[in-house]
């Protein structure tokens, strides 16, 4: 409508009507006079911001990963905007002002309808379903509507809303000495009334009496509620609500940060590569102070006038760092990560549109705030797959986006990690389009701990604990050291089993077995969540005698404690960290040595400090190492190194126990040895042999239907377009996976691989949607999705 036009702006939000009812939040991409041609546009219903809260650089960015993770523009906005950004609409219905009811025959129900509709101007459907003592209220709405009876509307709410505290001071004719003093003889012998305004006029000073003071605080001072809100009704005083920020207030305290000899040399070589206008790699090892120097570094950045985006992979990463951080950048740092609620994410992204922060600590999803004078961005643990998008669109990563922001912001880029990707070993150490930056001296007297391995020992119903680790368990409780067990199952147990029938409950959505879980007593489903009461006897043969097999976090927190009953011990995996504080209060225990042994899943083995440890085991490495992925020994080893970098990290000596079934495998003598060099070698040999990253790209297609032959039929259909186009050899499958049903979805994956710097990509991912677009417009194939995942992890 025109009398939007003055108001128009890109990156403002707007209110779009879509179909008959709905209404969804759009964003201003561009500005034109081009009508389309294919259908009749609708107008605008609406213009929410006063000014852009999307800059021009981020749908830039939007557009880039839509093009090359093949998806919509509009998924990456859905993913990129905080909740409380996007506006969500209900059906409500009033009655129709322009139709005379009285000559209508109504039933009974629909004459509860319109009388409430006279007592109330609109009532939402849950309030009809309340009123009539219903749940399905739709037939009867619907005959209400087509009889042109009521009216049914689309009522819109403003997810966000400011946090408001309420306030009191007094009216302003009584801020003067005189007046106040007729109010007090006006009072007279009303004691409890004068000690509040007492209390508030020691409180506040007259001069600064518009600005008031917080009511929670008047009222901690003993006085009587009553006697105040007697005041506030008799106007004299006034209470009213400001709205005031939901992120946490700190002091900076200015610690300067003293770099090692070793530290100050590799901050040297990274300037000199930012100044070479080359991304960097630092490649420093477990202790090595790489925070130490993104802290000197990011001082530098700031002291400029730019701002910083320090990227962590995962929440749990984000407490110790932040308390580090706090200290030197007080409240002029925010943090952004999915533990927020929605208010709290608005108001930072807020924050950054109005230039608040110079520095911004996230996870994944931070790549997509608003900046605007971004001067450095750090990617810290930059091999993990945790920056990676598994589901739903936009698949993306995060580290690689980091380069592409970095570029359109003429922003430094410095990439982070103990245990570099071998893509980014690659770019760096062989081809030198990066930088590569070694630091492999541990900061201070610290020395990096003996891994020893040890032959696993079962000591029946599942349990593998080699006499070795438990023998070197009890000796550092003795010296009130502390312990870190690692294994990469959560749960009790991975499964149950019939001793008579060898039977396995399964999922009965997913063709997995069911994880046992002993605290809640109950069978789950780690990729759909369905759950179901543990069996009493065998569903396939009746016997009662079922028992565990293999063991998860749970299982280990629980036999620890039975054999070291003396220790206390906690559990750091996705069953205990799933409230917001969670994280924090474990890692706080575990830092005051409140607790002796932490027994979790990969969140302890990332960027974690502590000074007491002395002694990580490492169980259950085989099934990590054996998983059909080429990526399996690269996460492997990766993993080793990295919780084997949890102990020592000070003056006490460190010890790493991992148990295995195969001793003698040579990746293992690379853990040991910390030999980076040989096991990159070694990797980048058989990927280039095998033609997988970083010589080709990959993009897998996983074609998903409740049919398995129409989705086998898809997937083979979809084969055959693409083998059109891509040379043949490049395009492997279809192949059911590993795992091929999940939530009731048969799955079938295609994978294709395209040389590096291919300059036929683009043209490839063309056909990718192309080839795409045929199979679903076969009529018997068109229930098939299919699924796009560009670089996989």
């Amino acid at each position: 409508m025109q009398e939007h036009n003055e108001y128009i702006e890109v990156g403002r939000r707007v209110l779009v009507p879509f179909g008959k009812q709905k209404v969804i939040t759009g964003i201003i991409f561009s500005i034109h006079q081009t009508p389309p041609k294919e259908y009749e546009a609708k107008y605008i219903l609406d213009i929410l911001d006063s000014q852009a809260i999307v800059l021009s650089s981020q749908l830039k960015l939007f557009e880039w990963v839509a093009n090359y993770y093949l998806c919509t523009e509009g998924e990456v906005l859905k993913a990129a905007l905080p909740s409380g950004l996007k506006l969500s609409s209900e059906s409500i219905i009033q009655l129709n002002p322009d139709i005379e009811i009285t000559d209508i025959t109504l039933t009974e129900k629909e004459g509860y309808i319109v009388n409430a509709l006279k007592q109330e101007d609109t009532l939402d459907y849950q309030q009809v379903s309340q009123l009539l003592g219903v749940k399905n209220v739709y037939k009867i709405i619907r005959s209400l509507a087509n009889r042109h009876i009521i009216l049914i509307l689309e009522k819109i709410n403003e997810k966000y809303k400011p946090k408001l505290v309420k306030k009191i001071r007094l009216s302003r004719q009584y801020t003067t000495e005189e007046s106040l003093n007729q109010l007090f003889e006006a009072l007279g012998k009303k004691q409890k009334q004068i000690d509040v305004l007492l209390n508030y006029l020691k409180l506040c000073k007259l001069e600064v009496n518009d600005k008031g003071i917080l009511k929670t605080v008047l009222q901690k001072e003993n006085i009587s509620k009553s006697s105040l809100l007697t005041l506030v009704k008799n106007n004299v005083f006034e209470e009213f609500e400001v709205p005031i920020s939901r992120l946490e207030s700190y002091v900076q305290e200015d610690k300067n940060i003293k770099l090692s000899e070793e530290q100050t040399q590799a901050k040297e070589k990274i300037i000199a590569s930012f100044e070479a206008e080359k991304t960097a790699l630092l490649h420093g090892i477990t202790g090595s102070g790489k925070t130490a120097i993104y802290i000197s570094l990011i001082q530098e950045v700031i002291s400029s006038g730019q701002t910083v985006l320090l990227m962590l992979p995962e929440i749990a990463l984000t407490t110790q760092i932040v308390k580090r951080l706090r200290v030197h950048f007080g409240s002029k740092m925010a943090v952004y990560h999915s533990r927020f609620s929605d208010n709290e994410r608005v108001e930072v992204w807020q924050g950054i549109v109005e230039n608040k922060f110079d520095v911004i600590v996230g996870v994944r999803s931070s790549i997509f705030l608003p900046f605007s004078q971004l001067g450095l961005i750090i990617v810290d643990e930059e091999h993990d797959s945790s920056y990676k998008q598994y589901d739903p669109n936009p698949r993306y990563n995060a580290r690689d986006t980091a380069l592409v922001l970095g570029q359109m912001h003429h922003a430094k880029v410095l990439l982070g990690s103990a245990t570099p990707s071998t893509e980014s070993y690659f770019l760096s150490k062989i081809q030198n389009k990066w930088s590569y930056i070694p630091l492999m001296q541990r900061y201070g007297n610290a020395v990096l701990p003996k891994i020893e391995l040890t032959k696993t020992h079962y000591f029946g119903k599942g349990n593998q604990y080699s006499k070795v680790l438990l023998s070197h368990i009890q000796n550092r409780l003795d010296k009130s050291e502390q312990i870190i067990l690692f294994q990469n199952r959560r749960g009790y147990s991975p499964f149950l089993m019939c001793n008579h029938c060898q039977h396995i409950p399964k999922c009965v959505r997913c063709s997995v077995s069911l994880t046992y879980h002993q605290y809640h007593q109950e069978l789950r489903c780690h990729y759909c969540g369905y759950k179901q009461d543990v069996p009493r006897k065998c569903s396939s043969c009746g016997s009662h005698e079922v028992h565990t097999v293999g063991q998860g976090t749970e299982k280990i927190e629980d036999d620890i404690k039975l054999r070291f009953p003396e220790a206390k011990i906690s559990r750091m995996d996705l069953d205990t960290t799933r409230k917001k504080h969670s994280y924090e209060e474990i890692i706080q225990d575990f830092e005051e040595q409140k607790v002796n042994v932490l027994v979790g899943t990969q969140m302890v083995t990332k960027g974690l400090d502590f000074d007491n440890v002395s002694l990580v085991g490492v169980l259950g490495v085989d099934h990590m190492l054996f998983h059909p992925d080429f990526r399996s020994r690269e996460r492997t080893f990766q993993l080793l190194t990295q919780v084997s970098g949890r102990a020592g990290r000070k003056e006490k000596a460190g010890k790493v126990i991992i148990q295995t079934n195969d001793p003698k495998l040579s990746l293992f003598s690379m853990v040991i040895k910390h030999d980076f060099n040989s096991f990159y070698q070694t990797e980048l040999t058989e990927r280039k042999t095998f033609h997988y990253p970083p010589f080709f790209r990959i993009i897998r297609l996983t074609v998903k239907n409740k049919d398995k032959g129409i989705g086998a039929y898809s997937a083979q259909q979809l084969a055959k377009e693409l083998k059109k186009v891509y040379p043949e050899r490049f395009v492997l499958g279809p192949e059911e996976p590993l795992i091929g049903k999940i939530r009731n979805y048969y799955l079938n994956e295609i994978l294709l691989k395209i040389r590096r710097n291919d300059a036929r990509t683009v043209s490839y991912k063309k056909a990718i949607k192309q080839s795409i677009e045929k199979v679903k417009k076969i009529k018997k194939l068109a229930s098939s999705q299919i699924v796009i995942d560009v670089d996989p992890m």
